[in-house]
């Protein structure tokens, strides 16, 4: 089965690109589930429950996050009650929501866990320790686990894929925004990629206006961040499974235009 997994949602640019593009794609690429990181998909950063349904009625399955979770606290009850958004699993456990579920889809259950790098990131407990404890919770309930790994450093993000090699059955990349091209399967049969990039503005930085990137790299002065308009594109990796062993069979690089 086809299991597709879309970099970072950026505003609702990258909402709309979806909404008019995922369903006919799905469709040709006959996918099973879809798995976006949502963290970006609120105008003016974070998520919202307006944002995440936007997202779900494009044809998104699940919704993960990441540094931006807690932006907004409108979502805050979101992430307490549906069974269909997490947030990173090594914030402290009274925070809103929760690191992984398990969804029933019928003919296979899928578990979905969310996880924090540390390096030049946010102080948060150790995501080696905090997987190791979260896959305990659920790898009775299924053997297909995917993991989003929403880290800034390169070698942080490959030091967990080596290390959840075959005990899940994909580890990829979020945060930040560029799509990598590092798609493999490791030995011991999980799928991994470095990062999934993003769906929103192909001229931006990041989904940001790139002029106002740009000054602010030259000034160094405070600047508000608005959205960037124009033509959009997503990112995304499909990972090809094996329902029955649980493992990646294969991989593929998603750029829509």
């Amino acid at each position: 089965m086809n299991i597709l997994v879309l970099g970072d949602v950026v505003n609702s640019e990258g909402c709309n690109f979806l909404r008019k593009n995922l369903s006919a794609f799905k469709k040709l690429k006959a996918i099973d589930f879809c798995i976006a990181n949502g963290e970006n998909s609120a105008d003016g950063n974070g998520i919202t429950p307006d944002s995440a349904q936007a997202l779900f009625a494009a044809g998104v399955d699940f919704i993960t996050t990441g540094n931006h979770v807690y932006r907004r606290k409108e979502v805050y009850n979101l992430l307490d009650e549906s069974e269909f958004i997490i947030r990173p699993c090594n914030y402290p456990s009274q925070n809103p929501g929760v690191g992984s579920r398990v969804v029933d889809c019928g003919f296979f259950s899928i578990g979905i866990v969310n996880v924090m790098g540390t390096m030049y990131m946010e102080s948060l407990e150790n995501p080696f320790n905090a997987i190791t404890k979260e896959l305990e919770k659920i790898k009775d309930k299924t053997n297909i686990i995917f993991v989003d790994f929403h880290a800034e450093a390169t070698s942080e993000k490959k030091a967990l894929g080596f290390f959840l090699d075959g005990k899940v059955t994909a580890v990829f990349g979020t945060h930040t925004h560029v799509l990598t091209a590092d798609n493999t399967v490791l030995q011991g049969g999980t799928g991994y990629i470095t990062d999934v990039g993003m769906c929103g503005v192909k001229e931006s930085v990041l989904g940001v206006d790139k002029d106002i990137i740009i000054e602010k790299f030259r000034f160094n002065m405070p600047a508000r961040f608005d959205k960037a308009q124009g033509s959009a594109m997503a990112n995304g990796c499909i990972f090809t499974v094996d329902k029955k062993s649980g493992k990646c069979i294969s991989t593929e690089l998603v750029s829509l235009e």
